[in-house]
């Protein structure tokens, strides 16, 4: 089964990721205490475990806030589809580009290499759409709808 692995917040550009065991969610937005909870579409940045084994980082380095583990093929999700996690459940509004800066900020020695590494592997983009409670590290994690299946 598919679980969440980590949480982390992005309190502002260029500083560390914090991790935090559970955190409050905004319907209509993203994680409370996160920079970006007041987005509508790139709120709450989603990634599998599977990609910080392959690029060789941990959870929080790719700047996402909900690390989840056992659902590789969460970057092929389509936009529209939803994901329960725990208490909350996301809308993917599409995939998060690789940008460099973040190879500079784990002191990769060729952040255009890195880049290129993480490109179509970084995860999710999404929102809140509906919150029964916050969300949780140890939180299952399942796909409740497809776009295609609306």
């Amino acid at each position: 089964m598919a679980q969440v692995v980590s949480v982390q917040l992005h309190e502002g550009h260029g500083k560390p990721m914090r991790a935090v065991r559970e955190a409050p969610v905004r319907v209509g937005g993203g994680i409370e205490g996160d920079s970006h909870v007041h987005r509508s579409k790139r709120a709450v940045t989603v990634v599998d475990r599977s990609t910080h084994d392959a690029v060789g980082v941990k959870p929080g380095d790719l700047r996402e806030q909900i690390t989840v583990e056992g659902l590789p093929s969460l970057g092929s999700l389509a936009e529209g589809t939803l994901l329960r996690i725990g208490a909350i459940t996301l809308r993917v509004n599409g995939s998060c580009d690789p940008c460099t800066h973040i190879g500079e900020m784990n002191g990769i020695a060729d952040p255009n290499e890195f880049q290129s590494m993480l490109e179509g592997r970084r995860g999710l983009v999404c929102n809140v759409v509906a919150a029964d409670g916050p969300v949780r590290v140890g939180d299952p994690v399942s796909v409740m709808e497809t776009a295609g299946s609306r």
